[in-house]
């Protein structure tokens, strides 16, 4: 129903920079907020950044000052801007989106979406 298509990834040695695409597509009313999240190996999944419908954003401590957050709205998209990589950004980067989609005819649900990632791999 709904899709979360990542692009942008790759390798960079460190103090590169890096800009990753998420694009929604399929059927739906509204999309909240989105975000990304990384998962390093052996490690957990965790925020990166989110933008909510108003614009609002929040950051990892780690990436302030360093990443940021936008989106397009008329084309359902957010991007990550990645500037000053470290190697400790080295991870799988997921795309995330809350997305109001119709359930029945008369009922939207908010309903939780992940893309399939994308790997960014920093060189020391």
């Amino acid at each position: 129903q709904v899709q979360l298509v990542e692009s942008g990834g790759g390798l960079v040695q460190a103090g590169g920079s890096l800009t990753l695409s998420c694009a929604a597509s399929g059927s739906f009313s509204t999309i909240t907020t989105m975000g990304w999240y990384r998962q390093a190996p052996e490690k957990q999944r965790e925020m990166v950044a989110t933008i909510t419908s108003s614009g609002t954003t929040n950051y990892e401590d780690s990436v302030k000052g360093r990443f940021t957050i936008s989106r397009d709205y008329a084309k359902n998209t957010v991007l990550l801007q990645m500037s000053s990589l470290k190697p400790e950004d080295t991870a799988a980067y997921y795309c995330n989106a809350g997305v109001v989609v119709r359930t029945t005819l008369y009922e939207r649900k908010l309903r939780e979406y992940w893309g399939q990632g994308t790997q960014v791999t920093v060189s020391s």
